[in-house]
């Protein structure tokens, strides 16, 4: 478990008062992408001194039986592979690691925490706009889908008698000569 060492600088009247304020890092898990707490998940330290961290013993497991995250379909990985999830978006660049402290400062806090809220709103309105887009194809196929099977059975839905009267309900019929020739074999069996 990592944290953050950032000194802060109270001015209180006559007195300066410097506090060390330790922040915890929220880490990303290897498998699944999302987020762990610190005292949360496993840590797994391999021989070449790689971390992984885990949210959860599912995500552990998983690694253990060398499952690739791309394909378990419960990942975020396999749900950015297959355009489920965005994957290219401005708000993300946000998101990112930062290792150095910043010093603390009231204005810039505020103004943090109001761009948090608005890259937020930003984040969730292009999310939901790409559920739909991604949506529309899936509709228009139902569609094309609902129209083919109305069409083959129309029969079902509206009376023969007005089948009969109005042509244009009814699919095209297609006259088939057949000729009769008589051969050996559609001459019947004898016994």
């Amino acid at each position: 478990m990592t944290s953050d060492i950032v000194n802060v600088i109270f001015c209180l009247g006559n007195c300066v008062l410097l506090v060390n304020l330790r922040r915890m890092r929220l880490e990303k898990c290897w498998f699944c992408s999302s987020t762990v707490y610190p005292g949360h998940g496993i840590q797994f330290v391999r021989n070449d001194a790689k971390i992984f961290r885990f949210c959860r013993s599912k995500c552990h497991k998983n690694f253990k039986m060398k499952r690739n995250p791309r394909k378990v379909k419960w990942t975020k990985a396999y749900r950015r592979l297959h355009g489920k999830d965005m994957t290219q978006d401005s708000t993300f660049e946000f998101e990112r690691k930062r290792n150095r402290p910043e010093r603390y400062d009231r204005n810039l806090a505020e103004n943090t925490l109001k761009a948090i809220k608005k890259i937020d709103k930003i984040r969730s309105d292009r999310a939901s706009d790409h559920i739909k887009n991604r949506l529309k194809t899936g509709k228009v196929q139902r569609q094309k889908e609902a129209r083919k099977q109305l069409e083959q059975g129309i029969h079902l839905v509206k009376a023969p008698l007005a089948l009969a009267q109005d042509s244009s309900l009814c699919l095209p019929k297609i006259k088939v000569n057949v000729s009769q020739a008589q051969t050996e074999e559609n001459q019947p069996m004898e016994e």
